[in-house]
This record gives C-alpha cells, structure tokens and sequence, in this order.
C-alpha cells in the first residue's frame, strides 16, 4: 500500500494542520488516531496557528496555547450598545430617578470630547439615582464551561465617566460574577465618585480585572449609574459611556 499521512515527519503534519480551522482541529482531526491527538493537544500547532494569525505572546507566559489562540480570537467587548446609539437597548433592570436615563451627543453641554473618535454618544443621569445593568451570559459568548472552570480566563472590566462643568454629580460602578444559580463568587464595587461643581468635565476610565476567582463563572452582570448633587430638573448628573467587559487571552 502506498504511505499515509502517519509516514510524514511530524513537523510537516504540523505544517499541514495548522491549515485546518481550529474548530475542525478540536472536533475532527483530534479523533482521528493518537498521533493527531497528541499532536491537537500539544503547544508546537498552536503555537504555530498563533504565528500565523499574528497572535502574540511571550512563551513564558502561554500555559496553555490552544486556550490562547481560542480566547486571542474570540476577544471583543461583551457589553452590548455601550455607547447609547441604540438608545437602552440590551440594558436592564433599569431604574430612571428624576428625569431618568437620556442619550446625548458628544461633548454635549458644558462637556467635552472623549479621548477616542470612534465614540458618539453618552448615558446621562437625572437628579435621583439612575441605573442600569447588563448580564452577559458567558456559555452563550463561547466560554465553555471548562475553559472558565480550570483556566479561570482574566475578565477585564472598564467604563468611562464625566460630570458637566457646571454641575456636581455622583457615579457608581458593580460588576459581580455570578454562578449558574446566579450566586455572587466574586464582585467589584467601586466608592461612590464625587464629582464637584465647576469640575474640568475631562472623561475618567475605571477598570477592574477579575482573576483567581474559582470555578463556577458562568454570568457577569455590570451596572453603573449617578446622579447630580445639586437636584436640578432635567439631566445635570454623571456620564457614563464606552463600558467593556472582556474576557482575556
């Protein structure tokens, strides 16, 4: 019989491995025999994939390769309308004190441009507390229940605020991480910002990464919100845009 693939060195099955799609590589081309078992499950065709992708990273820190390039290629922001252009779509539990929850254009009144271009909009608050919550379910975003139960991916967490110039204003940021049974096993709660009157309403990123925090994630559930401190009808109170949350390679 003529040879089969098994007689090629493996560094030319390598080669042509890293041509599959990854998926296949997983679900297919593992199953096949030992040989490409080992080979699926080993750092040289991740490595590889990842060199051909341009994903990077110093190979001392890359524990596991596969998990690497999955998470490099599936990273985007979870957080879905974070900048209002679909008005409060995707935001829940919702609570609109005053005047409530309003959309404006950036710089808006007495306000000033973000530091990115890409960024159009704004949530403005009212003068009682405002807020809104957003919970991203991880399994439905691709995270399997494995990969965030043994390799405990880092999930990184920002959002941006601003007051006005010409008002004070309060803002608030919690972001938990929540069980199948929506049990709390890790949050984040930042202290009440104050922002004064006659403030420079220059935009202020906030972050927080979660890491090391046990098996069992399977929701994040992100909610910001504020207020003005000086009670004036209308929407005098904290700016909130651009929020992420990303799961890290």
């Amino acid at each position: 019989p003529a040879p089969g693939m098994e007689t090629l060195p493996e560094a030319v099955l390598i080669r042509i491995l890293a041509s599959i799609p990854a998926a296949d590589l997983v679900l297919v081309c593992r199953l096949v025999c030992c040989q490409w078992k080992n080979l699926v499950d080993g750092a040289a065709l991740w490595i590889l994939k990842c060199q051909q992708e341009g994903l990077t990273r110093a190979e001392s820190d890359a524990e596991n390769w596969q998990n690497f390039y999955f998470l490099s290629k599936k990273k985007k922001n979870l957080i879905k309308n974070p900048c209002g252009e679909e008005d409060l779509e995707h935001w829940g539990e919702v609570e609109n004190g005053g005047d409530g929850w309003k959309i404006e254009e950036l710089p808006g009144d007495f306000g000033k441009q973000f530091p990115s271009e890409e960024v159009h909009k704004y949530f403005v608050t009212s003068y009682e507390w405002c807020r809104k919550a957003q919970v991203i379910d991880l399994r439905a975003e691709g995270y399997w229940e494995e990969l965030m139960d043994t390799t405990q991916p880092k999930i990184m967490v920002r959002d941006w605020y601003a007051g006005r110039s010409d008002a004070g204003c309060l803002y608030e940021l919690c972001v938990k991480l929540l069980s199948e049974n929506e049990d709390v096993l890790a949050e984040y709660k930042s202290e009440t910002v104050t922002i004064p009157q006659d403030n420079d309403a220059s935009w202020t990123e906030i972050s927080h990464t979660f890491s090391n925090y046990g098996p069992g994630v399977r929701f994040v559930r992100f909610e910001h919100g504020g207020q003005d401190t000086l009670f004036w009808k209308g929407w005098y109170g904290v700016r909130v845009t651009n929020s992420s949350v990303t799961v890290e390679p």
